[in-house]
């Protein structure tokens, strides 16, 4: 199945980029605010269709459960 992704350009691809250049791992609320962006998990699958690395980790924290996302590599040009 293939995704039609954003323009890199994209501005909100762009803010969530800023974000995880941050380099640290950061939660689905952590990135929405910093970002200003909703969707989280689609503007990663849009990262990742222009080569970005984005690991995803979940766990269980008070108990709920959050997600975690580290990028590991740039997407091309970006």
């Amino acid at each position: 199945m293939s995704m039609h992704a954003a323009a890199l350009s994209s501005p909100r691809l762009q803010r969530v980029l800023a974000v995880l250049r941050e380099g640290r791992r950061m939660t689905t609320r952590s990135i929405i605010r910093k970002a200003q962006v909703a969707a989280v998990n689609a503007i990663i699958a849009e990262l990742r269709c222009h080569g970005a690395e984005i690991v995803c980790e979940q766990e269980v924290v008070g108990g709920r459960r959050r997600w975690f996302y580290t990028m590991v590599k740039e997407p091309a040009g970006g």
